[in-house]
Parts: C-alpha cells; structure tokens; sequence
C-alpha cells in the first residue's frame, strides 16, 4: 500500500515543482496539489510489515550524516581500524550532546549512487567493525557515552571481507561491547539485518524508529531460504516479527521512537527533536550509576530477551 502511496505522492511533488518554477504561479492548483499530498499522507496508517520494511528503507529517509547534523555539536570524524583500511560504511566519532562529550557511531549508506558506492550501501567489511570497536574502546577510556545509529542491510558478505575476518571481527564486537563500563544507546533507523546490525547494538537502550526494522536477515534472504522464492518476501515479513512493535513485545527493544504518518522523510525536523529529547532520557538513566553496574545492567538486559522470540530466530 505505502509503495503505491509514495509513488502518487511523487509524481505530485513534481507537478508542485512544475507549478513553482512557472512564470506565473498557480496558487490554487497548487492548493489542490498539496491538499492531495496532505490526503495521502494520512492513509499511511495502520501499516503492514512489509510496508514498513519499505519505510525503513526509503532513499530520503534520514541517514546517519542528518542525524549527526542536526542532533549533535562540533562532531569530529575519526578513521581508520588500525590495521587495515577505511571504511566509509561505518561512520563514528566524538560530538557534543547537551554540552556532554559522547562517542558517536553508526551505518551510512549515503544520499545519491556516487556515495552509496563509496559507502559499500551500508554494508561494513571487517575494518568497519574494527573501526567501531577502536571509537568504543576510546569512548571507555575516556569515560564518553556512545551512542549508536543503525541501519544497515547487513555486513558485506563478499570473498575479501571474509578473507579478512568478518565473522571475527563481529564476534570480538558483540564480546567487548558486551563488557563497556560506559554506557550505550543504539537507535535503529532505518532496517537493522542480521550480525551487521548487531555488531554495534549491543546496547544498554535499544530504540527503534516506529517504521524501522530489526531481524535476523533480510526477508528476501528469508523467504529464499524458507522457500527458495525472493518473490514472497512480503510473506516473510509477516512471519519475521521484524517491527518495532513486535520486538518491543518480546522485550528486543526498549522503546519505541514515534515518526510522522507517512514516515520519518515527511517531517526530518520533527524526527531529529524527538530523538533528541529520547537520547536526553536514556542517557539520563545512567548518569549516575556505577560503571559495573552499567555493564551488568546491559547483560541482565539481553538475558531478558522473551524465550519465545529466540525460538523465531
């Protein structure tokens, strides 16, 4: 339903652009435009799975960059695994959050091709991880929250990123993270897939977007393993238990961060301020509490995952 939404609401933004670069503007055929704009919108309610999956994944949903942006002061990049390369989808550094120092890391996909390609379309190698896993350690020594974005299709399953230990490098970043004294807020943005995802949600906070997702797998890779058909990935959505909704049911996630009907693009300033005041909270709960009881919080949270949901996965 969302997709064909989205492409209606396309095609009048064009004509809304038409009728704004004309020599004459037409105020009240663009009344009529935006009031259809507005209409569509609102039928972006009660949304299926599938539908959601297409939300999280939309091109002009909000990204890591806008976040940092337009949440987070005098953020200053850091590169580099020390050992390897760069790697440009894995994003982090040091910023400032309510005049607070904090570790800032995340999955970036980039904006237009020229950058999805640089940035591997979000899908880390092991420097990546590698890369995450230096900004936390740092974060810890220097007593700096980290807080982490995540959205990302999966870590790269090719030949070179094997090769060079993805499975490991995931592995020793599920195990560290695991033992931070400081503490972590992961926020997933957009879709969370498989150990990629994971490798830096091991979070004493895990929030969603309402429209993000968060699962074991794509639901292509799902349905091309359950049934050897991509096709009914739509299916495997439903089976997945992959919303924001459901996880908070099995106690996955901890919150739920609301988005605009129609999706977190429709309103970005919105979306950035409500995230804001959640990371203000979270961070908030953990200000004062002792660095071991931080780290025995987040394994108590993870042991506290509902059995049924382990069972779906």
């Amino acid at each position: 339903m969302v997709k064909e939404i989205d492409a209606k609401i396309n095609e009048i933004d064009n004509e809304i652009e038409k009728i704004k670069s004309a020599e004459i503007l037409d105020e009240a055929q663009l009344y009529v435009l935006k009031r259809q704009k507005h209409d569509l919108i609102k039928m972006c309610k009660n949304l299926d799975p599938h539908d959601k999956v297409y939300l999280a994944r939309h091109k002009k949903r909000p990204k890591i960059t806008d976040y940092i942006d337009n949440i987070f002061e005098d953020f200053f990049e850091q590169q580099g695994d020390d050992l390897g390369k760069e790697d440009g989808s894995i994003y982090g550094g040091i910023a400032m959050f309510n005049g607070v120092p904090v570790t800032v890391i995340g999955h970036r996909k980039g904006n237009d091709l020229s950058e999805n390609l640089k940035c591997n379309f979000g899908m880390p190698g092991p420097e990546g991880y590698r890369k995450a896993l230096r900004l936390m350690k740092q974060a810890e020594k220097f007593g700096r929250p980290i807080i982490t974005f995540i959205d990302t299709p999966g870590a790269y399953p090719g030949l070179e990123a094997e090769t060079n230990g993805q499975g490991t490098a995931i592995a020793t970043n599920l195990a560290k993270m695991s033992a931070l004294k400081v503490p972590v807020i992961a926020v997933v943005t957009g879709e969370g897939s498989s150990g990629g995802a994971l490798a830096i949600g091991v979070a004493n906070s895990v929030l969603m977007m309402e429209n993000a997702v968060y699962s074991i797998l794509s639901p292509e890779g799902y349905a091309t393993i359950l049934w050897k058909d991509s096709t009914r990935s739509d299916e495997a959505c439903e089976m997945m238990k992959l919303t924001a909704q459901d996880l908070k049911g099995f106690n996955v996630i901890d919150d739920i961060i609301p988005e605009p009907v129609g999706g977190a693009h429709i309103n970005p300033k919105a979306v950035y301020r409500t995230v804001s005041k959640y990371l203000t909270r979270e961070l908030s709960k953990y200000s004062k509490m002792d660095e071991n009881d931080i780290s025995k919080h987040r394994y108590k949270k993870f042991r506290n995952i509902d059995a049924e949901y382990l069972k779906l996965i």
